[in-house]
């Protein structure tokens, strides 16, 4: 399902001048505290960041700022007007994501109060992806 929303999401941007959005997934750390986990897959993100180029990201995390639709779109469309060229999206495992790797983010956004299962929150993060996309190429995919 998450499928579904890049690949709409890749059409609608592409006149919006994103060339493409990229699903990339790193091994769950098998550590066994949770602290340690969440470090181990801050390093293995941040290597991924690093190798894509990415000048900024946004993390999806539970302590981040709760979004609508149309704000989250309106922050993305100044990234855009920024000339932000490699934008990634990072979305933690079962532990959440690491405080450090957090505090580096240029947005933090959260799915509301609850705790989401990591499938799920997959599929959210690229409907909202492609949601804000839609938002900022005037179409009026967006209902109140």
């Amino acid at each position: 399902m998450a499928c579904h929303y890049v690949t709409r999401a890749e059409g609608i941007g592409r006149g919006l001048g994103v060339k493409s959005l990229d699903v990339h997934e790193i091994e769950e750390s098998k550590a066994r505290r949770p602290d340690d986990r969440k470090k181990e897959e801050a390093r293995a993100l941040l290597g991924l960041l690093t190798s894509l180029r990415a000048e900024n990201f946004i993390a999806f995390d539970e302590l981040g700022e709760p979004l609508t639709s149309a704000a989250f779109a309106e922050k993305l469309g100044r990234f855009r007007e920024s000339g932000t060229q490699h934008l990634a999206f990072i979305l933690g495992g079962p532990d959440g994501l690491d405080p450090d790797l957090c505090a580096q983010a240029a947005l933090r956004v959260a799915f509301g109060r609850m705790s989401w299962p990591h499938q799920l929150a997959r599929i959210m993060a690229a409907e909202q992806i492609y949601r804000a996309l839609t938002l900022l190429a005037g179409h009026p995919y967006h209902r109140a």
